[in-house]
């Protein structure tokens, strides 16, 4: 289904994105560093599990312009790489501002899981982010596209379980660490703002 060099591209890609400090991640961190590591924990995989419904949506959405015109599909990457050049120019204008951790509120791990969980859905962002991103690594001579979105964004699921619970659960070293150096901020929106150019190339050279 994937060769090698695309799932290694793709691993590669995925952290990276998934490292980017932003809404997402300083809100499990909060939380890891107010209400307990555990809190933090819940409230990453809250923030993970959303990300299942991005992930059908975009197999559902994605497998409907390949099948239905070739024009829609060539409308859908021009938006869609439009979209990942503005991400880049976000990330490379503002790759200076601050990110700090606020304060956190005072709740159980079910209700973090809950709040986490319905931010991730409700946030159209990550709906685009999703749709625009996973198509790069999909192959279309394979067929089966449904299906490999979801392996893909599964994936995806699995490393921001990972990487947002490792934050959360060591919330106090990796904040002061990481999320409040300018540099390691700083060039962790460089990185971002050159995958998203990559990506955006990329998506305008798919076809179907």
């Amino acid at each position: 289904m994937f060769t090698i060099s695309t799932l290694i591209l793709y691993l590669g890609a995925a952290v990276l994105l998934i490292l980017i400090p932003g809404p997402d991640l300083i809100f499990a961190v909060t939380q890891g560093i107010t209400n307990g590591r555990k809190a933090g924990v819940y409230t990453a995989a809250g923030l993970a599990l959303g990300n299942t419904v991005h992930t059908l949506a975009a197999a559902l959405g994605l497998s409907i312009i390949v099948q239905t015109s070739p024009v829609l599909f060539t409308i859908f990457k021009i938006a869609g790489a439009l979209y990942l050049f503005n991400l880049a120019y976000k990330s490379l204008k503002h790759r200076k501002a601050p990110l700090m951790v606020g304060s956190g509120e005072k709740k159980g791990e079910m209700a973090l899981l809950r709040k986490g969980l319905i931010m991730n859905i409700l946030n159209p962002k990550v709906a685009i982010f999703f749709l625009t991103f996973l198509p790069q690594f999909v192959n279309y001579g394979y067929g089966l596209v449904p299906l490999q979105m979801i392996v893909l964004g599964l994936i995806f699921i699995v490393l921001t379980a990972l990487i947002f619970g490792l934050f959360a659960y060591f919330a106090g070293a990796f904040s002061s660490r990481f999320l409040e150096k300018p540099r390691m901020q700083e060039g962790a929106n460089i990185a971002a703002g050159i995958i998203f150019v990559a990506l955006g190339v990329k998506l305008l050279a798919t076809s179907p």
